[in-house]
């Protein structure tokens, strides 16, 4: 804002212009406007921004106090000064509890007024200058975890940025390991609600008879073990953002219920007699068709449209192909900072054999791969051959060809089957173990092998059955 903008609101108009002329006199850089009351300064504040507020306490209809409130739940970053005949210092604590900068009372003296006018401008000065420092920040966060220059990854980048400045509901789709949550996480940090809670919510992770105690919260009694009163994740995040994960597997019964509280804006805890208001910005997270699942009745189509208010999707790896040789050397490097390594680079034929790979898994399978890679090699320089080593499964195409070639280069027999065999047995116990939730006696029984010959390839293939385990 090249100018300051203050917005005086009190029900007597005599007040209104005389202090509108007083102000105007003494700070020519401020555009002053008016409101005779509280209903009129929120019509005002629909259209137009205000650094600046002064309020009267005393106004029919919404008080000045409720008006203050509501300013702050709008615009967190505005300077709000309170002034009033009835100058007593329990309306001035109360006042400053609420939000509000300074107090004054009427009649003014001019003096004071200017004093206080000052304090009130550098406040909004600062304030504004330290929140768009915190966006560039951020802004040049996002750019580093959002790696890539294709035109998938600017235009997401872009319209994540939009999402972000704006306090709507929204709905992120996209494949598993495309960066769902972290796309999450960055709206929270973009936007007006980063100094409050962030609270991320695992909604298949939590078990179905718990679900709606762990949301909402319950009261003492309300069923047993309940031994005390809890607050839910709602009520945590109220002020913040709450992020529910892989929204489509809420059980059909509660989605109701996330229905009302998005409607409504409050919580029943489990037990209540009443509802609590809250205000909790939504992100709800998944990588299934929910419009097949509609169809299907699986998922309430109501819910859905609630949910459904503004839509980001996260990119494939496929649609960002071009973005790889970065998001190498981003890991890369990531890698050896957490490890205290040395960096490490990927050759020619290694990148190209990375560029030219399908991902089933997405940025979070190459993150893998990465990781591993840059850990064991001993070299500073990562080779195609060392990388066969450590190559995860490629997924079988259209072409025997794709799985005994890599980077245009037919293998020699012997170690083309070696490394299809392994990759296929890990890719197998892998798979097994994600079914079983890392049940070495459940895998076994699917598998039809003995339990010692499964937890023998288990140990061989270093993999670890806790990893698959739910909490």
């Amino acid at each position: 804002m090249n100018k300051h903008h203050l917005l005086i609101v009190d029900d007597e108009v005599d007040m209104l212009n005389g202090l509108k002329r007083m102000i105007a006199k003494e700070f020519p850089g401020i555009s002053v406007a008016t409101a005779a009351g509280a209903k009129e300064a929120l019509y005002y504040l629909e259209d137009n921004d205000a650094e600046l507020a002064l309020l009267d306490i005393q106004m029919p209809g919404m008080s000045g106090l409720e008006l203050l409130e509501e300013l702050t739940n709008h615009d967190p970053w505005i300077t709000v000064v309170m002034m009033t005949g009835f100058g007593t210092i329990e309306t001035a604590v109360e006042a400053i509890k609420l939000g509000a900068y300074d107090f004054i009372t009427k009649p003014f003296d001019r003096e004071l007024l200017t004093r206080t006018m000052s304090k009130a401008l550098e406040r909004s000065r600062l304030l504004r200058e330290n929140y768009n420092l915190k966006q560039q920040v951020c802004d040049k966060q996002i750019a580093t975890e959002f790696v890539g220059e294709s035109e998938p990854m600017k235009r997401f980048q872009s319209n994540l940025q939009t999402v972000a400045r704006s306090n709507y509901t929204a709905l992120i789709r996209g494949e598993s390991g495309t960066g769902k949550e972290l796309a999450a996480r960055a709206i929270h940090t973009l936007s007006k609600r980063s100094d409050k809670p962030l609270v991320m919510v695992n909604c298949p992770a939590i078990p179905e008879h718990l679900l709606e105690s762990e949301l909402f919260g319950h009261t003492r009694g309300s069923f047993t073990g309940a031994t005390h009163d809890q607050n839910g994740l709602f009520a945590d995040a109220d002020g913040g953002t709450i992020c529910l994960d892989e929204v489509g597997d809420i059980p059909i019964g509660l989605q109701a219920k996330l229905l009302r509280v998005l409607q409504e804006q409050e919580i029943k805890p489990l037990g209540a007699s009443r509802t609590r208001k809250i205000d909790v910005r939504v992100i709800a997270l998944t990588n299934l068709d929910l419009e097949s699942m509609i169809a299907d009745r699986q998922f309430r189509e109501d819910l859905f449209y609630r949910l459904n208010v503004v839509t980001l999707t996260t990119p494939s790896l496929q649609e960002i192909k071009e973005d790889i040789p970065a998001l190498v050397a981003h890991f890369s490097k990531k890698v050896a900072c957490e490890l205290d390594l040395p960096l490490k680079r990927f050759d020619e034929r290694a990148l190209a054999a990375l560029c030219h790979r399908k991902w089933p898994g997405n940025v979070r399978e190459l993150q893998n791969v990465i990781r591993r890679t840059v850990m064991f090699c001993p070299e500073e320089v990562i080779t195609l051959e060392y990388l066969r080593g450590v190559e995860p499964p490629q997924p079988q195409g259209d072409k025997n060809s794709d799985m005994i070639m890599i980077d245009g280069e037919l293998e020699p027999y012997k170690e083309a089957k070696e490394r299809l065999v392994d990759s296929f047995t890990t890719e197998y116990i892998r798979t097994l173990l994600e079914k079983t939730g890392g049940n070495v006696s459940h895998a076994a029984e699917i598998s039809q092998l003995s339990r010692v010959a499964l937890q023998k390839i288990i140990k061989r293939h270093e993999i670890n059955a806790n990893d698959f385990r739910k909490s």
